[in-house]
């Protein structure tokens, strides 16, 4: 590829992992994604192409709504709840308002699977892009009347899934850090006062790693569910609450490498829901950005 070219793409690189990754809620996916629209950049004719992002941006939205299919039929088969692989917010690009934060949070990408690739195309575009219809409807192929439908069915799908969230950082962490310590002294009654009435808790394990096959459902099966898990600490664990899918979340480590990461929703003060990632492998890519090398 020409310099030129090269720069034009990587100009557009982190911008299109933010993509591709809310579309498939898997960084690992993504950073494939957009390998491969660099391979299809490198090998086509430029001199037509009159706006590099406009070319870059529908390859991969497209590339991601053909993965989707794909990867659907797996999580049909996946082991236990799937959950989105968890991202340090730094690689996310800039987040400078509560929409877009919400955009790449756990809640939303969980919520998103609902949608099929066409709304999810549409609703990532929009919502977290700023695209017009007009464009969208150009990079998707469809009339800007099926976006629009798109969109209006997605929304609503999404609104009705996520919770309220609290808007504070620092009252999420607040809130992260009375769990954690509720969590790892086996303070039963304090947990539960944290947690909303129909609280649940979901955890990812893949099959690879030990977790509940089903969501645990209500506070009082929540806090012991959790005191039971915190119970299993070992020498070398260790506790941190760092910055992830732009909201604070629980880290556990042993001898220094991840082995768990917990989400928290709030909503009206108390934890709504609890999202636990143990599946090595949804933890590869957060593992690999953690550990390199500045």
């Amino acid at each position: 590829m020409d310099q030129d070219g090269l720069r034009a793409f990587e100009a557009h690189r982190r911008r299109l992992f933010a993509l591709a990754y809310r579309m498939l809620g898997s960084a690992t996916e993504a950073e494939d994604a957009v390998q491969e629209t660099y391979l299809r950049w490198d090998g086509v004719d430029r001199t037509g192409i009159r706006s590099a992002e406009a070319w870059l941006t529908t390859a991969v939205v497209n590339l991601c709504r053909t993965w989707l299919v794909s990867a659907r039929a797996r999580r049909e088969s996946y082991v236990g709840p799937w959950l989105p692989e968890p991202v340090p917010t730094s690689e996310l690009g800039p987040l400078e308002t509560v929409e877009l934060r919400e955009s790449v949070s756990l809640a939303l990408l969980t919520a998103l699977e609902r949608l099929n690739p066409l709304e999810r195309a549409v609703f990532v575009l929009r919502e977290a892009f700023g695209y017009p219809h007009r464009e969208i409807a150009e990079m998707l192929e469809v009339s800007e009347a099926a976006s629009q439908q798109a969109l209006h069915r997605a929304t609503q799908r999404v609104r009705l899934d996520r919770s309220r969230f609290e808007v504070s950082g620092a009252h999420a962490r607040q809130m992260l850090e009375r769990f954690l310590h509720a969590a790892s002294t086996g303070d039963v009654e304090r947990l539960r006062h944290l947690l909303s009435a129909d609280a649940t808790a979901t955890a990812d394990g893949g099959g690879v790693v030990s977790a509940a096959r089903r969501p645990v459902h209500g506070a009082d099966h929540v806090a012991r569910y959790l005191i039971g898990l915190f119970r299993k600490q070992v020498p070398g664990m260790a506790f941190d609450i760092e910055e992830i899918n732009a909201a604070p979340a629980l880290v556990v480590r042993l001898g220094g490498a991840p082995m768990l990461v917990v989400g928290i929703d709030v909503a009206d003060g108390q934890v709504d829901a609890v999202r636990l990632l143990v599946n090595p492998d949804k933890l590869a890519y957060f593992i690999r950005i953690a550990t390199r090398t500045p």
